[in-house]
């Protein structure tokens, strides 16, 4: 048998969204960033789509789609997430696998479990939720079926292998520390200390008569890639790789955030290891799971421990008790939190699920078949109309058929705040745990909806059992009180929302024209009807994702003077509920960070507009210095001003021409004294000037000589500022492009 490598990555972020808004709010921990899923995307998964190797002179030769050459899992959240904010890494990711299926015959891409619920320690159903409902997300994203899936965690019992291998799922990834015994020739062999050949994958007879193969990742390597710095020389990861002496495969399995964000370049060091591997280098050459299971079926069976996991040695008890399995921050710290946490959350999905199995009948033909066919709508691969059309019952009125789409969001939201990270830490009042809270206090909130009653009192009760380790010892139910109801939202704070994201609209306000302001979970049209100075009335219209039912309120507003907008508040009258109002301060923290990022955005968008007309100008009128003279007259209005000459000095398409050499000299002397005295940060000047090439190298006759002028001039100020945009679009659209040399090697990218 030959040597394969596969290297696996298990890319993951946990359900981020605001439950309400349906948005992901900013992350103070992820600064300067607004959320960890920006942060980690810019730091892991796009520079594995465009990974560096470098020739030896330090040059680019090559910009390598790790993910084309990689077995990996993306979180069914994570891409939904992906596919609208960085929708070329997301394409990226679906091209990457469809080239696998054409040099494999079978995709990298395995499917994982939708909310990366420990699956050992969840209901039946909500097994098999997780389950079809990843499919589902899969076949929508990947247009194929999934052979393989990624349990989270790694966490496993007979009952979920048999839920895999119910939906026909081929094959999961274990760690070797899992695997109990070995069959051999009929005889069985207990495992010490995970020693066996996990260069094979195995089978694992199930009771109903199905079976189910697993691959077992390297320990070693595994442990030295995540942990030990290995990805810190792309040579010494490759000879610890050609050190697997075994033939059959090498399966190295890690966190896939490893790359580039746990290691910063680390993307580069993968990327040294899939050049050499696939030029057979060493005779090891590539494969995937898929592929390799395809040409090699199992020829031994395997028992595993149960229920067990990756990342405990207590069975999956960190999900659920003081284990003593943490990250290792505060060894003196405990967990006893967990258990009163994860019985409040089985408590808050009982009772949806009692309300589910009462009432669901009265909404559907067949309410389990629906809930489970709901991961079509969560995907997008079926509308909500063609849904209802599908196993709605017939003749219901329209409020009925939002009732019956409302039911199943329930069970969604309830879901989310099952994923694993809520007890993973070492600590409940993190942020994975208030999330968690949240998406179960949506979830009650729409119970309480249906049932005219809550359950909250009962949820805070149990949670009052859960102490955090911090000074002041908070309870979770005084976290779910005092720092999570606060982020529900009242018809008065999403219309106060709103009118303040408008407000950096410049035509707002203007009677009769109605503005829509929108987020996933929510679309609201205001209307104003009535403006007398900074005072404003209208009307408005709450709607809930796509529903046509629509909740309607009048309202009144003043915008305050500046340097007030955080007194701001708006009185709302609600139809069927009576009044309401709302004052900024009210908002939760991440809600007013959302506010102010928008108005920060707003803010520069306007002085951006400003920069290059004025710095094109003022350019011009620099006068070169005597031999006296270090400064400009009126050198402290120059220095306000220098900003925008220094956009005016790069996006000039004639000041080389106008000025002499002698004021070209000055300009310049004076701009680098500027920066590095004011330490500029060229962020948003280099941000334009990669739109602006980009814009000019897509024309049909591009304009290589300006563009190379721009980039020069840029680079000149700002040498070490980086230019990856550009390199990406380069790359993918010009390597072959003749005219294109000068411009590459600005970018340190050498094209042959």
């Amino acid at each position: 048998m030959s040597r394969y490598l596969c290297i696996h990555g298990h890319f993951y972020q946990p359900p981020r969204e605001d439950p309400w808004l349906g948005e992901i709010m900013p992350e103070g921990s992820a600064a300067p960033m607004l959320n960890w899923n920006e942060r980690i995307t810019r730091e892991s998964y796009t520079p594995l789509a465009f990974a560096k190797r470098l020739n030896g002179e330090g040059n680019i030769i090559e910009l390598v789609n790790c993910y084309e050459w990689i077995s990996f899992n993306v979180g069914p959240t994570l891409m939904r997430w992906m596919e609208k904010a960085f929708p070329a890494i997301y394409s990226r990711i679906i091209e990457a696998d469809k080239a696998s299926v054409h040099r494999f015959g079978h995709g990298n891409a395995i499917a994982q479990v939708y909310h990366h619920t420990i699956l050992p320690l969840a209901k039946q159903r909500d097994k098999d939720l997780e389950v079809q409902w990843a499919i589902q997300d899969f076949e929508k994203r990947f247009e194929r079926r999934p052979e393989g899936m990624w349990l989270a965690e790694c966490a496993v019992d007979t009952d979920t292998l048999e839920t895999l291998a119910a939906q026909d799922i081929r094959f999961t990834i274990l760690s070797p520390h899992q695997a109990k015994a070995i069959e051999n020739n009929g005889d069985w062999y207990t495992i010490e200390n995970g020693a066996f050949d996990t260069s094979v994958p195995y089978r694992i007879d199930l009771p109903s008569g199905r079976s189910i193969s697993v691959f077992f990742y390297d320990a070693e390597i595994s442990q030295a890639v995540a942990f030990e710095r290995l990805l810190a020389d792309g040579d010494k990861f490759w000879n610890k790789i050609k050190s697997f002496s075994n033939n059959g495969i090498l399966t190295v399995s890690t966190d896939g955030e490893t790359y580039g964000h746990h290691f910063k370049f680390g993307e580069m060091a993968l990327a040294h290891v899939l050049d050499n591997a696939r030029n057979a280098r060493d005779d090891i050459e590539l494969t995937n799971l898929a592929a390799f299971l395809a040409s090699n079926p199992p020829q031994q069976q395997v028992r595993l421990f149960e229920p067990s996991a990756w990342s405990c040695a207590h069975g999956v008890e960190r999900w659920r008790s003081n284990c003593g399995c943490t990250d290792g921050g505060h060894p003196d710290w405990n967990q006893e939190w967990r258990k009163p946490l994860r019985d409040a959350m089985n408590f808050m999905k009982d009772c949806v699920d009692n309300y589910f199995d009462l009432k669901a009948h009265e909404y559907y033909m067949a309410p389990e078949e629906a809930l489970c066919a709901y991961g079509t709508v969560i995907s997008g691969q079926k509308h909500r109309d063609d849904f209802i059309s599908e196993y709605v019952i017939k003749g219901l009125t329209e409020q009925q058929q939002h009732e019956a789409t409302l039911l199943l969001f329930m069970q969604e939201q309830a879901l989310s705040g099952f994923a694993s990270c809520a007890w993973f830490f070492d600590e409940i009042t993190r942020i994975e745990g208030k999330n968690a809270l949240s998406f179960a206090l949506h979830a009650l909130d729409i119970l309480a909806e249906f049932e005219g009653h809550t359950r909250l009192d009962d949820f805070a009760e149990i949670l009052a059992d859960a102490i955090s380790n911090k000074e002041g010892h908070e309870t979770g139910k005084e976290l779910l009180f005092g720092r999570i109801l606060p982020r529900r939202e009242s018809e008065a704070s999403i219309l106060l929302q709103a009118l303040l994201l408008l407000n950096n609209d410049n035509e707002f306000p203007q009677t009769e024209k109605t503005y829509i302001v929108t987020w996933n979970n929510i679309n609201i049209k205001v209307t104003p009807d009535k403006i007398e100075g900074n005072h404003y009335s209208g009307n408005a219209v709450i709607y809930w994702k796509d529903s046509t039912i629509g909740t309607h309120l009048t309202w009144q507003y003043a915008k305050l003077p500046s340097g007030f907008m955080n007194s701001s508040t708006v009185t709302a009258t609600i139809e069927g509920k009576g009044g309401q109002s709302c004052i900024y301060t009210a908002l939760p923290r991440n809600k007013r960070q959302a506010i102010a990022a928008h108005f920060v955005q707003h803010v520069l968008d306007q002085l951006v507009e400003t920069y290059t007309p004025l710095g094109l100008d003022a350019t011009v009128l620099f006068e070169p210095w005597t031999e006296s003279q270090y400064d400009q007259p009126a050198g402290h209005l120059w220095n306000i001003v220098c900003p925008a000459l220094i956009e005016g000095y790069i996006f000039s398409e004639h000041c080389e021409v106008q000025l002499k050499t002698e004021q070209m000299g000055c300009l310049r002397k004076y701009i680098h004294e500027w920066i590095t005295r004011k330490q500029f940060d060229p962020t948003i000047t280099m941000d334009k000037v990669e739109t602006k090439l980009i814009e000019m190298l897509s024309q049909d006759d591009p304009t290589y000589f300006k563009a190379t002028g721009i980039l020069e001039r840029a680079k000149e100020l700002f040498p070490n500022a980086p230019t990856d945009r550009l390199l990406y679009f380069l790359w993918l659209e010009k390597q072959h492009d003749p005219h294109i040399r000068d411009i590459a090697s600005l970018v340190n990218l050498s094209l042959s």
